[in-house]
């Protein structure tokens, strides 16, 4: 899998997860492309932690990670690995979504 480097703009509408470097990384950035169709997925791989960030809205489903890891996943790990976000945040144990209400 290519991962994509990124800058960031200062004022933008980007939301997501910014992320421990960990197993599940990988498996949460394809379930990232795949829960979000047509959206444009930015990563930004610091070594140390990855961003990853969609404009105004992106959704992870816990299936979606499951099928990319190849196991069960909790969304739990998600919240263990996760150092923080961009937006706001909704969570269940079936999906975490990362919205903006307003946009800039």
């Amino acid at each position: 899998m290519t991962i994509d480097k990124a800058s960031s703009p200062k004022r933008n509408n980007w939301v997501g997860p910014v992320l421990r470097a960990s197993d599940i990384t990988a498996g949460i950035i394809e379930a990232a492309r795949e829960d979000n169709p047509g959206k444009t997925i930015r990563v930004d791989d610091r070594g140390a932690y990855v961003r990853i960030g969609a404009e105004v809205e992106l959704i992870l489903r816990r299936s979606t990670v499951e099928a990319a890891l190849g196991r069960p996943f909790r969304m739990a790990e998600l919240e263990v690995n996760l150092g923080s976000f961009a937006g706001n945040i909704e969570t269940n144990d079936d999906h975490v979504r990362f919205y903006y209400k307003k946009t800039l």
